[in-house]
């Protein structure tokens, strides 16, 4: 399979460039200063946008694979997306509401863009991260969690329960994949 090469410097500009208009917009929107943030072309998977705040630092990443195959489509779909993401911290805080919620539907409406959730992307051609999976029975099967669920087993004392059985599920100490 070919790998599609991801974009280049001024098409990364280009996103960067509309990132900002988004961010102006909201600004003028909603009579709010809205700081520009770090723009990242760092996004791996089945993504092609995510906003994130680490340790205090807000910032938008993108996927330059996802973006040189679909290029239009994520500057007028994805793009907004993330800009909409950090509107929504910036205004109600980041866990005060749903992601994909009203007041987030609400800045895509002004922003007149799609409100969709998720992309519809064919993503032959582009890496795609694998994760680790991780062997957990139950009464009636085997489940496979996925690292960051077995993480959170292992850290938080968490457990997750079998929709079929209602039965607990227990680490079996061998993972797949």
């Amino acid at each position: 399979m070919i790998i599609v090469a991801p974009i280049d410097l001024q098409q990364q500009q280009q996103v960067v460039e509309q990132t900002h208009h988004y961010i102006e917009r909201a600004c003028e929107i909603f009579g709010h200063r809205f700081a520009q943030i770090p723009v990242l072309f760092d996004l791996r998977g089945r993504s092609a946008g995510m906003y994130r705040v680490r340790n205090a630092q807000r910032q938008i990443r993108y996927n330059a694979h996802l973006f040189a195959k679909y290029f239009e489509d994520n500057l007028c779909v994805t793009v907004p997306h993330e800009v909409a993401h950090y509107v929504i911290d910036c205004l109600y805080g980041i866990r005060k509401v749903r992601p994909h919620g009203a007041e987030w539907k609400a800045v895509m409406r002004e922003f007149g863009a799609d409100a969709s959730r998720t992309c519809r992307y064919d993503f032959s051609g582009t890496p795609v991260k694998s994760e680790k999976r991780y062997d957990y029975h139950c009464g009636c099967k085997t489940h496979q969690l996925t690292t960051r669920r077995h993480n959170k087993v292992l850290k938080s004392g968490i457990y997750y329960v079998c929709k079929s059985c209602n039965g607990k599920l227990t680490y079996s100490s061998r993972h797949v994949r």
